[in-house]
């Protein structure tokens, strides 16, 4: 993953919170991209459903944004945090190929370029995408490290600890390292606030099981990341200069294992040594890796729509 140099980034919806911004949540969980407390049936699934009921109430359950407007009208509450400046220094296409802030900067422009083109009058960006060590007071409560990178919808704004993918997805999963796993896990993330925006996350009933809403919403948001992939070469800076100047194979199939480090039944045989599907909430390391590679392949939301297909 390369990118051109020419390109200028645009720093104004990533911020970084430094360390121990706000509470620690209670308990341990295993991180895994999609959700606040991970794989859990207490992760992003129940967020959702509490964040639809609240909307659909006129009661903000989650303390982010307000009764009324579109997601995320509330903004983000950046007085939970002050910004540390890591991302000032990123200005080019040449700051992000020799750091990896600002590369996580040029993928999120890119993210947003391609979203912004894909949805046209539907797209509105994501408040922010925030870095933090340690714990963070978020739209949908205080959380920690423990729970990974995570997209809220009270505030429409994905967290993300950068340790996560050398202590966990590599130490800990077993996971690849490369600059493009990270690209593939915030554009899971990226994801959810396309769902947020399209209404998928008003569909999750069921919780658990390969077959689950909840692994839907997942599995969507892996297909949503593949979308983007297939057209990342395409995307461009305010000014029409192309973000990315290569994209490889190699790329690809870093995602593609990344995905499937983080599949349900590949962190049970890990963690408890066997698996339990009944319990899934994210699917498995085959499925999470089978819709990316539709997303990538077909390029289009009609093809990433898992809520409608018979089988994930």
């Amino acid at each position: 993953m390369r990118f051109n140099p020419k390109a200028r980034l645009d720093t104004s919806r990533t911020r970084d919170a430094g360390r121990s911004s706000g509470s620690r949540s209670g308990g341990s969980r295993l991180p895994i991209p999609g959700g606040i407390g991970g794989g859990g049936i207490g992760g992003v699934v129940l967020l959702v459903i509490l964040f639809v009921i609240g909307r659909a109430a006129g009661i903000d359950i989650l303390g982010g944004g307000g009764s009324g407007g579109g997601p995320g009208a509330g903004g983000l509450d950046s007085s939970r945090f002050t910004d540390t400046g890591r991302y000032s220094q990123c200005e080019t296409g040449e700051d992000a190929n020799s750091s990896a802030d600002c590369a996580r900067v040029a993928v999120e422009n890119s993210l947003f370029d391609y979203w912004s083109e894909e949805l046209g009058s539907r797209f509105e960006p994501e408040k922010g995408l925030v870095t933090f060590t340690g714990s963070i007071g978020t739209g949908c409560g205080d959380a920690s490290s423990d729970v990974g990178p995570f997209y809220c919808p009270g505030d429409t704004t994905i967290y993300l600890d950068s340790g996560f993918f050398d202590q966990v997805l590599e130490e800990q999963l077993g996971g690849p390292d490369g600059g493009f796993v990270e690209a593939y896990v915030l554009a899971h993330e990226y994801g959810h606030h396309i769902q947020n925006l399209l209404g998928a996350m008003g569909q999750v009933r069921t919780q658990q099981g390969p077959q689950s809403d909840a692994v839907r919403l997942e599995l969507q948001a892996d297909c949503y990341a593949g979308m983007w992939a297939r057209a990342a070469s395409d995307t461009e800076d305010a000014s029409g200069v192309a973000l990315f100047s290569s994209l490889t194979q190699q790329d690809i199939d870093l995602a593609l294992e990344a995905a499937a480090s983080v599949g349900d039944d590949r962190i049970q045989e890990q963690t408890q040594g066997q698996v339990t599907r009944e319990s899934w909430t994210h699917g498995s390391a085959a499925q999470r890796q089978a819709w990316f590679g539709i997303g990538f392949e077909q390029g289009s939301l009609e093809a990433c729509d898992t809520f409608a297909a018979g089988t994930v």
